[in-house]
């Protein structure tokens, strides 16, 4: 049993490099074909993959009558998406990531507003079935924004050094290999989740390390590879669009449709307090960082990782 688990642990790593290389890929030169910038593109169809799983978890445990556990997810894919995730792309990058265009720095300001929304919405203990309308609002206020100019989401690209990618064919086969591999990447991330599991059982991790460590990561796995493939690749644009995409969304359109489904209510905030605690101060530097100097610099990222360090040392102090 153990090898077969160290089997499926490797098999998973090496799906992982693969499938983030052609998402990186197909997304660049879809990116091109459709005349979009690399953000908007990252942002629509990687972070809205990636947040699939934030879904599903979010519907099932509505409809089971649990869905505070939704609101626990989300909080924790929110918290590694601004600390870990930006943290470990910054250090891959060359230079740090810049953070120069104007639609990105007012997409940080909906990034943190849409990561707090939910936490003063439930201040009252209930999100209801009009917060979760109001969320949705919040992300279709965001789109419409975005796409009510045209410079903030197209690009036109140098001809004589990038080749434009003309053909509808060549463009589906892309997109086929996006699909595939960010299926890839939550199927992997889901095996390196459950083998890790069974590592940490085996050789008598605590419990809290496995759910701090491994389980709290493993939804989050496939931003994190994707945002570490781009900067490996020097698309850095890729990144900020896959993050930000990776906050907004699940804590607006998921919490939304959660809550429509079943409201969710928290009578004891203390299971969430530390979390909630982290997510704000994390909140507050990532737009701190992004909006002076525009530009996440390796010791800023330094001190977003520091973040994350101190919430997972903080959870496994007071347990």
């Amino acid at each position: 049993m153990l090898w077969f688990y160290i089997f499926i642990f490797i098999i998973c790593c090496v799906l992982l490099y693969f499938s983030g290389e052609w998402v990186v890929g197909g997304l660049t030169r879809i990116a091109r074909f459709l005349g979009w910038r690399e953000f908007v593109v990252a942002f629509f169809v990687m972070a809205f993959a990636a947040s699939l799983p934030n879904l599903f978890v979010g519907i099932t445990s509505a409809f089971k009558g649990i869905p505070q556990l939704s609101f626990g997810d989300v909080a924790g894919n929110n918290l590694v998406a601004m600390t870990l995730a930006v943290a470990l792309a910054v250090l891959f990058a060359k230079g740090g990531i810049s953070a120069e265009s104007r639609t990105i720095q007012t997409t940080s300001i909906f990034t943190i507003a849409a990561a707090i929304l939910p936490l003063v919405l439930i201040l009252d203990g209930n999100l209801s079935r009009i917060d979760g309308s109001l969320l949705i609002f919040f992300f279709l206020f965001y789109c419409s924004w975005l796409f009510s100019k045209k410079e903030r989401f197209t690009k036109i690209y140098n001809e004589h050094k990038i080749q434009i990618v003309k053909e509808f064919k060549v463009f589906i086969k892309d997109l086929g290999k996006i699909i595939l591999g960010i299926i890839l990447l939550i199927v992997s991330a889901q095996g390196i989740v459950a083998s890790s599991q069974f590592f940490a059982q085996n050789f008598a991790i605590p419990i809290i390390l496995i759910g701090v460590l491994i389980t709290g990561l493993g939804s989050a796995l496939p931003e994190i590879y994707f945002a570490i493939a781009s900067a490996r690749k020097g698309e850095t644009w890729m990144i900020l669009g896959d993050l930000m995409g990776a906050v907004i969304i699940p804590a607006t359109l998921v919490l939304g449709i959660v809550a429509l489904i079943c409201p969710i209510e928290i009578s004891d905030f203390s299971p969430f307090a530390i979390a909630r605690f982290f997510l704000i101060i994390a909140a507050v530097f990532f737009l701190f960082f992004v909006q002076t100097g525009r530009k996440i610099t390796r010791k800023e990222a330094l001190f977003l990782l520091g973040i994350y360090i101190t919430f997972v040392l903080v959870e496994i102090l007071t347990k």
